[in-house]
Parts: structure tokens; C-alpha cells; sequence
């Protein structure tokens, strides 16, 4: 399994824990950033990038997987234990998107094993249907391999599973969908904790926070719920938004809510540790996630998981994992208007916002749990491995 650990990496961390023990103990290389590790029967490899940085990211994206391939070939070429061939260690590569693309597919080809792919994003959907650089067309190239080198592939959402088949032109019953998950237990351990000094940090005890929490790039549309918010205010001045993480856009965000009049109303924290990022789900009265793009959509998941009612644009996954006036409000992407709308129908009716949280909370519990996407991803391992056996005769 060989994952990047900025693509599909903390989604393979929480699941590989629960594949192990729906399957037999085998080595499961999970080669990223760092070093060796054993975890719950799972045998974890981590690799470095190359010391030195070209400063041209698809040069580095190359280096990074001759380091994999190094690791990897180490790996396929050590004793398996007694009685045990290396040949017979590996039964299948697992990637996670094109960065590592170079490396699962000569492995595959060196060693004569399937290759199986997750796609979490394509380039060409992050920008709406174009390529609009060299860089941009490379990487569809790289995806455009990865995809017609798999055995077969698994998306998170049907909206991916139908994107990766039109823009690779791909039979669409080679791809599996299988969700993200979450962990409630990471929001579950603060019921009944009072977090009123922590949320101070962020909100007077009268204000409602708006949540927003992710990467800060034009397909999330934060620049939508900027122009939201004076509307919002004006009519619902108790309102409080709060936007957690980095990305490009940040400072032109936080420079047009100062333009709008809205800036003291506005909190950017950047950077936030994971423990805060929990309390402040939370903590929060709405999360917010106005997406242009969203494969799938991991936040709406985690706000979810924390009963913080939600609203989303019905776009990509998003549309997928909360359903209108049951588990969230879903609005129009890429409007205002809509936006405005639903974030004050959140804030004006909290009993039943809490009513449709507690309904998604039921459903991440049921649907989205770690244990049995694990089963799900065995299930297409023994397919794969199955159907290389009897093709192999």
C-alpha cells in the first residue's frame, strides 16, 4: 500500500489499524514521510523524500518516488520468513493518487502484481472540466496511466467513480466506491466536558459560530461565504465566523472581509492542532463547507461526527453523504443567495438543526465507520488477488 502522505495518507492511517484483523497478517508497506512502524498487525514503511528540493514540484514528485521504488525493491527482495519466498510477501500494490503513480507502476510491472488505485481528486475536475497549465496536463497524463494501469480502482463517491470514468475513459464496472470514514470516538470524548473557556477564544457567549474548516483554495468557495457574511449579519447580528486552515487565498480573504466591513467578524486562525480543530466542531453552532469541487467531502463527514449541524453546497460527494432537511441543509453551488439562506435557516432554528444533527450523527455511526470500509477494501483485495490467480491458470 503506498500512499503520499498529503493524498489519501490520513485516511489510510485511520483504516489500516481496522484492516488487519478481517484478514491475514501480511506485510502492509505504507510507504510516506517517515520511518518504520508496527501497529495492529500492520507493518508500516516510511521513506523520505529526497534531501535536496529542485523547486519544480513534478521534478520533486520524480524524486520522491525513486526514494519509493529504492524502499519498495528492498522490500519485494528481503527473506519473507521460513518457507516464505519474497515473491510470496506481496500479493498487490495499493496507490493513492498520482503522486506515486511512477513508483506503483513499475512495481507492478516488475513484479507482476495487480495494481490497485484510490482517486481521491483529478486535476482536470479541480479545475472545472480544464487543464490550464503544463503542470496541470502533466499530472492528467499521470492520472490518465495510473487509471489504465489498475486492476481496479476505488472512489469514495459516485460522483468520483463517474468522474475518474469519463476523463479516463475507463469501464466504469472496474471502479468500486467506498466511502471515507470517521472516528466519532475523537468528538465523542467531549460530551459532557465544558469547553465555555475554550470556546472564548473564538466567541462571546452571545455570538453563534459559523464553522468553516479545510484548505482555503477557490474550489472550496470561501470566497462565497465572505460575501455571505454582511447578509448574514444583517440579519442575524449575533453571528460569528470562523475559518480554520491555510491556503492560498487566506489573506485575500481576510483583506475582503475588511473591505466588506466585516473583518471584526471574521476570525482566520490559520494552522490549528488537531485537538482544537475537534473542539471547535464542537463548540460551533453551523459548519459551513460551500465547495465548488468536493469529491467526497471528509469535513462535512467529521462535523457530522461531532453533531454540529451543517450546510453544503449539492455538489460532488457533498450531495451524497448529507441529504437535504434530514442529515443537513444543502444549497445551490456557487450562489449567495442560496448560502445566505442556508446558513440563517441554521442559526434561526437550532432545535432543529439539532434534530438533523442528531440524525447525520446516526448515520456517520451506521454507514461511515472505519471497520467495515475495511471490509469493504478486503473484500476487493481477495477479489483482485482471485482473479490474477485464475488468469494466471
Amino acid at each position: 500500500l503506498i500512499t503520499p502522505r498529503c493524498a489519501g495518507g490520513p485516511s489510510v492511517e485511520r483504516a489500516h489499524p481496522s484492516v488487519a484483523p478481517h484478514g491475514p497478517e501480511k506485510g502492509l508497506g505504507w510507504v510516506s514521510t517517515f520511518k518504520e512502524e508496527r501497529a495492529n498487525g500492520v507493518v508500516i514503511h516510511r521513506v523520505d523524500p529526497p534531501a535536496i528540493q529542485r523547486g519544480d514540484f513534478f521534478a520533486d514528485v520524480h524524486g520522491t518516488n525513486l526514494n519509493l521504488m529504492e524502499a519498495a525493491g528492498k522490500l519485494f527482495t528481503s527473506p519473507g520468513g521460513p518457507g516464505v519466498s519474497s515473491a510470496e510477501r506481496f500479493d498487490l500494490v495499493h496507490a493513492h493518487d498520482w503522486l506515486v503513480a511512477f513508483a506503483v507502476c513499475a512495481l507492478k510491472r516488475i513484479h507482476r502484481i495487480p495494481l490497485i488505485s484510490t482517486f481521491h481528486a483529478t486535476e482536470r475536475g479541480r479545475g472545472r472540466g480544464h487543464l490550464n497549465s503544463p503542470i496541470s496536463r502533466a499530472i492528467n497524463s499521470t492520472e490518465w496511466r495510473l487509471a489504465h494501469e489498475s486492476w481496479r480502482m476505488i472512489c469514495a463517491s459516485r460522483f468520483m467513480a463517474q468522474e475518474v470514468a469519463n476523463y479516463f475513459d475507463v469501464p466504469a464496472d472496474r471502479i468500486d466506491v467506498i466511502p471515507n470514514g470517521v472516528n466519532t470516538e475523537r468528538f465523542d470524548r467531549w460530551d459532557g466536558v465544558d469547553l465555555s473557556d475554550f470556546r472564548a477564544r473564538f466567541a462571546t457567549p452571545q455570538e453563534r459560530i459559523v464553522l468553516y474548516v479545510g484548505r482555503i483554495v477557490h474550489e472550496k468557495g470561501l470566497h462565497l461565504l465572505v460575501e455571505a457574511g454582511p447578509r448574514v449579519l444583517a440579519q442575524f447580528p449575533e453571528a460569528k465566523f470562523v475559518v480554520a486552515g491555510r491556503g492560498e487565498m487566506l489573506e485575500a480573504l481576510r483583506a475582503r472581509a475588511g473591505e466588506l466591513g466585516v473583518g471584526p467578524k471574521f476570525q482566520f486562525t490559520g494552522f490549528i492542532p488537531d485537538e482544537d480543530r475537534d473542539r471547535l466542531y464542537k463548540v460551533a453552532d453551523c459548519a459551513v463547507f460551500p465547495s465548488l469541487y468536493e469529491p467526497f467531502g471528509i469535513v462535512a463527514l467529521e462535523a457530522m461526527a461531532a453533531k454540529t449541524p451543517v450546510v453544503v453546497s449539492s455538489v460532488g460527494g457533498l450531495a451524497e453523504v448529507v441529504h437535504h432537511d434530514e442529515t443537513g441543509i444543502t444549497v445551490c453551488p456557487d450562489s449567495v443567495e442560496s448560502l445566505v439562506q442556508g446558513v440563517l435557516r441554521v442559526l434561526r432554528s437550532p432545535e432543529e438543526a439539532a434534530v438533523r444533527a442528531q440524525r447525520a450523527y446516526r448515520q456517520v455511526v451506521e454507514a461511515y465507520n472505519w471497520d467495515r470500509i475495511a471490509r469493504q477494501t478486503l473484500a476487493i483485495y481477495e477479489r483482485v488477488v482471485e482473479e490474477q490467480r485464475r488468469s494466471d491458470g
